[in-house]
C-alpha cells in the first residue's frame, strides 16, 4: 500500500521522528530485538531458553535487549518466586502480537536469502 510522503514530525514516547519507519525501527530494529521477538512467536520462553536459541549474543545484550523490549511494551515478563530457583520467562504482549506478520515476512525473506545466497552450518 503506497503512502503519500511528506514533511512532518511525530512525537512517540517523548522522542521526535521523522517516519513511521523510524518509529518501527526504534521498537524493532538492531542485530536482536527482532530475533528474541521471533523467538517468541510460538510461546513464552524461559531466559535460557532463549540463551541457548540465540547462541551468539551475550548474557548481557539479551538483558539489555530484553529489558528493552519489555520497557516498549513488546514483552511481559513473569516472574515465578513460589520456590527456588528463581525463574524468570517472557512472552509477546497483544502490541508484540501485532508484529507476528511482520517479523514472518522478514524471517521467510531471509530463509530465502540464505538458501539462494548463503550456506547453513551446523554448530
Amino acid at each position: 500500500m503506497p503512502q503519500k510522503h511528506e514533511r512532518r514530525l511525530i512525537k512517540y514516547n517523548d522522542k521526535l521522528f521523522s517516519c513511521t519507519t523510524s518509529i518501527a525501527m526504534e521498537l524493532i530494529g538492531g542485530k536482536w530485538k527482532s530475533v528474541i521477538l521471533v523467538y517468541l512467536i510460538d510461546g513464552e520462553k524461559r531466559y535460557n531458553e532463549l540463551r541457548k536459541l540465540i547462541s551468539m549474543i551475550t548474557e548481557r545484550t539479551l538483558s539489555l535487549q530484553l529489558k528493552q523490549l519489555e520497557k516498549d511494551g513488546l514483552i511481559s515478563r513473569k516472574v515465578y518466586t513460589k520456590k527456588p530457583p528463581l525463574k524468570v520467562s517472557y512472552q509477546l504482549t497483544p502490541f508484540g502480537e501485532s508484529l507476528i506478520p511482520i517479523l514472518t515476512s522478514i524471517a521467510n525473506w531471509g530463509m530465502g536469502v540464505a538458501n539462494e545466497k548463503g550456506e547453513f552450518l551446523s554448530e
